[in-house]
């Protein structure tokens, strides 16, 4: 059974860092674990990612000890089960909102007694009943690691009630449909952005819960790591190649 390293390192207080993935070859995790990173987000939700395709990035990841997380496309009970069951141990679902909204995911992602979760050993998650029925179904409630986001000022607002709900291990803060929600737009350094993210931060490390967030600058990952964020997710691997093929064009064009 793969162990979950990212819940693991977390819980040693470790910074870990990784990129969103959007390019469906499993050549880009590979990639980006030899590159040093420590987890990569694969990208159902703005990405064009299959159930199918996404499996073969999961296989990938764990070949090269490097975390897959999958953010789904919506709070959707279907989804989340079919992306457990393909094998991954942190999932990632965006627009949560309301306590509600919480309280549904955590029926989704955990079997009795802690949620719903559709039972089947005849999947990834269980080695295809290699694992035995008492293991998988007694052991998976603790080995799913369950990342929110939190992008809007509702979400915000609602933030105390949320971080209560059990289940819940890591809040992510997503400054671009923040600032969407702020009123500025793609400003994800507005004070109004920055002054409701660091709150959302002290309001979650209260109640214990791991932090989350997107950088584009190393600058922007120490200053989010100072403050206790410890799951950064660092750029998009497209953004990152077309960064470098500009760098080196540019040089070349000189």
């Amino acid at each position: 059974m793969t162990k979950n390293l990212l819940q693991a390192s977390l819980k040693e207080g470790k910074t870990l860092y990784g990129p969103f993935c959007k390019v469906q070859d499993p050549a880009m995790v590979e990639i980006a674990a030899l590159g040093g990173f420590d987890f990569v987000i694969i990208d159902m939700e703005h990405g064009p990612y299959s159930i199918e395709s996404t499996q073969n990035m999961i296989r990938a990841a764990e070949a090269r000890g490097i975390t897959p997380v999958v953010r789904v496309t919506e709070n959707s009970e279907t989804l989340i089960l079919r992306t457990l069951d393909i094998g991954v141990k942190c999932i990632q679902v965006p627009q949560i909102c309301t306590k509600a909204d919480a309280e549904r995911l955590v029926k989704s992602t955990k079997f009795y007694p802690k949620g719903e979760r559709g039972m089947c050993r005849y999947v990834r998650a269980a080695e295809y009943t290699n694992i035995s029925a008492a293991d998988h179904f007694g052991k998976a409630n603790n080995d799913i690691t369950t990342i929110i986001h939190i992008e809007g000022m509702e979400g915000i607002n609602n933030l105390e009630e949320i971080v209560q709900v059990d289940g819940i291990d890591v809040i992510f803060l997503g400054p671009y449909d923040l600032s969407q929600s702020c009123g500025v737009p793609g400003l994800v350094n507005d004070p109004k952005v920055v002054d409701a993210m660091k709150g959302a931060v002290e309001t979650a490390k209260k109640y214990g819960k791991f932090v989350g967030t997107f950088t584009e600058t190393p600058e922007k990952a120490k200053m989010w790591k100072d403050i206790g964020v410890q799951y950064i997710s660092y750029a998009v691997d497209v953004g990152l190649v077309m960064n470098s093929f500009k760098e080196i064009t540019a040089q070349l064009k000189a």
